[in-house]
């Protein structure tokens, strides 16, 4: 079994390296051909078919075939790639799915040769775990993203009502925040005039934004718009007041939290030790913990606390998280 899963690591890992070196050298021959006309030298010739270039980016169907028909069965392709979208990564979704099964593989093939022998039916526990690993980094790059397009965003704002005020259209404003501030809230609005200057309607340009982004003060600057633009008044001094709004939440929201950091960590306290205990007594006393594990009735012990460790661990985070 244990050799089986070895070779089974290995040749997993053998195809996605060949697939990574054969991607990177496609992509190396292609610069070279812009890089060839850009500089009037000849360019090699190279034996490839000629590779049509759409105007829209899709997901690859060809690599990962069978895990993103599985994902379209369970509807979390759409989730999956509005996540990588939200996040800044230009990774598709079938990458993200390969990780996945990789850092089980891997998980589960180190806990079948590093435990005990009478342990190695469990192994498949830390491998579930670190199955999440990937999506879980997925998730801290999407909120640090968002968090920094949140910071930017009162600026944003009264810079688009100063720009306004000056003469400057609102479209035209739109186009110079690009140019004047940092990602991810550049980016964004970039995409957002660009879409706007291909032909979409401001108004849908301004929703496809607020999907993109899911912060409560994007929706409130949509609907401020698309409020003005049917029944008409002063944009500019709405912005401001906006942007005044925002600023005042972030003050109260950072008093929220310096009150509830203790009750923080508290609860992250109280949800590390019982691991420390249990890896602990592992380490010192193995005989103790294998009744928990070899045992029908340690298994349905085990299970009852670790689930309620998780429902107290909830509960404690719904407490101290205090929308405004």
């Amino acid at each position: 079994m244990t050799s089986f899963l070895l070779i089974l690591i290995f040749v997993w890992g053998s195809a996605m390296l060949a697939w990574w070196i054969v991607n990177r050298y496609l992509r190396n021959a292609d610069l070279g051909k812009v890089r060839s006309r850009l500089l009037g030298t000849p360019a090699k010739k190279v034996k490839a078919a000629p590779k049509r270039v759409d105007l829209i980016t899709r997901e690859d169907v060809r690599t990962g075939r069978f895990a993103l028909q599985l994902l379209q069965k369970l509807e979390l392709q759409d989730r999956l790639q509005t996540m990588l979208e939200q996040a800044g990564l230009k990774w598709s979704v079938a990458r993200l799915v390969h990780a996945c099964l990789g850092c089980f593989l891997f998980t589960f093939g180190v806990a079948w040769l590093f435990l005990p022998p009478e342990l190695t039916n469990v192994a498949f526990l830390p491998a579930i775990l670190s199955t999440g690993l990937p999506v879980a980094f997925v998730a801290k790059k999407r909120a640090a993203r968002i968090h920094r397009f949140e910071e930017q965003f009162p600026e944003s704002l009264e810079f688009v009502a100063r720009s306004m005020r000056a003469g400057h259209g609102f479209s035209v404003s739109l186009e110079m925040i690009h140019r004047e501030f940092q990602e991810p809230l550049a980016g964004e609005f970039r995409r957002t005039f660009e879409e706007h200057n291909l032909g979409m309607p401001l108004e849908l340009a301004l929703e496809k934004l607020g999907h993109r982004v899911p912060l409560l003060d994007v929706q409130f600057f949509v609907s401020a718009v698309m409020l003005q633009k049917r029944t008409g008044g002063n944009l500019a001094e709405i912005l401001d007041k906006l942007a005044y709004i925002i600023r005042e939440r972030f003050k109260l929201r950072g008093r929220i939290r310096a009150i509830s950091a203790h009750g923080r960590m508290t609860g992250m306290a109280l949800t590390c030790i019982p691991i420390g205990v249990a890896v602990l007594m592992f380490w010192v006393n193995p005989d103790y913990v294998r009744f928990f594990i070899t045992e029908e009735v340690g298994n349905m012990m085990m299970g009852g606390a670790v689930f309620l460790q998780i429902v107290g661990y909830l509960i404690i985070q719904k407490i101290v998280s205090i929308e405004i």
